[in-house]
């Protein structure tokens, strides 16, 4: 990983090349051929690469267990209001056998934050007795047998795998979707059928940090509703330039976490994260 110096130059670089027009766009009346959308799609990430060379997963996690809550608690909310709950909520249940033996109730409370809380307290005990008693008390390390605990698919699987175990995966959030259609690598809606048209696109030992990475760029410049293309440094290769802000100063003001100044959603963030801490629940 590179130090916190030099993501800060490369994002203060990156944000500088922004605030010009691009001068191109990859908009064109010809249809793009699957080679020269290849192409395009890694250079995309190559791009990426040095403007997120600090992407990671924002849960906090110190464990395999620890990451398959957090990612299933995820769900319907933000990683950040994840974060500010799990602290409690493993020091209550460390492992999964305490977890196995929770009254429902007492965990309900400990993760009513997160929302859906009487459905997502169900999954947690599920999986936890599943562990328990099927796998040792330990998270697997195959998408086969994940997929077997209850409230685990494909993309909690894949965030698991590749970020507790060094699996590469493909994980297809909201924002991932978002992105890979806006940046046309696929039309498709369905996530395993995104995700398996993406594998194709991308070397297997990308797939991981390519989630990271658009995932980032999805919560940071590439918003759902308004996207800054004004302050976008890969605006030239973006087929949807001009579906958001394109004035630069008006879209740098629409930046998020650490690229609009900001607290990020981790509370034990990476060393080489350069924006600030989320704060502890309740501290504002």
């Amino acid at each position: 990983m590179k130090a916190t110096t030099t993501a800060k130059t490369k994002g203060t670089a990156a944000a500088v090349k922004a605030t010009t027009k691009p001068k191109t766009t990859a908009k064109t009346t010809k249809p793009e051929s699957r080679l020269a959308m290849v192409r395009r799609a890694r250079k995309i990430n190559r791009e990426l690469a040095e403007l997120y060379p600090y992407a990671h997963p924002e849960l906090d996690f110190r464990n395999p267990f620890e990451l398959l809550v957090a990612t299933v608690l995820s769900a319907q909310t933000t990683d950040l209001r994840v974060n500010q709950t799990t602290p409690a909520l493993f020091a209550a249940y460390p492992t999964p056998e305490d977890m196995a033996a929770a009254v429902p109730e007492e965990m309900e409370e400990l993760i009513r934050p997160t929302g859906f809380f009487r459905a997502k307290t169900k999954s947690l005990i599920g999986l936890s007795v599943a562990l328990r008693d099927n796998f040792g008390g330990e998270v697997p390390g195959r998408l086969a047998d994940l997929v077997t605990l209850p409230g685990v698919g494909r993309k909690t699987a894949n965030v698991v795998l590749g970020n507790a175990f060094g699996v590469p995966g493909i994980t297809v959030d909201t924002h991932f979707g978002r992105l890979v259609r806006r940046w046309k690598w696929t039309e498709q809606e369905d996530p395993e059928k995104v995700e398996a048209e993406i594998a194709t696109i991308f070397p297997k030992s990308e797939w991981t940090m390519l989630s990271h990475r658009v995932v980032f760029h999805g919560r940071r410049i590439c918003h759902a509703r308004k996207p800054a293309c004004g302050a976008c440094p890969i605006a030239p290769l973006c087929p949807a330039y001009g579906e958001g802000e394109t004035d630069p100063e008006k879209a740098r003001k629409l930046l998020k976490y650490e690229m609009g100044g900001q607290p990020g959603q981790r509370l034990s963030p990476p060393a080489d994260y350069p924006g600030r801490p989320a704060p502890a629940l309740g501290a504002g």
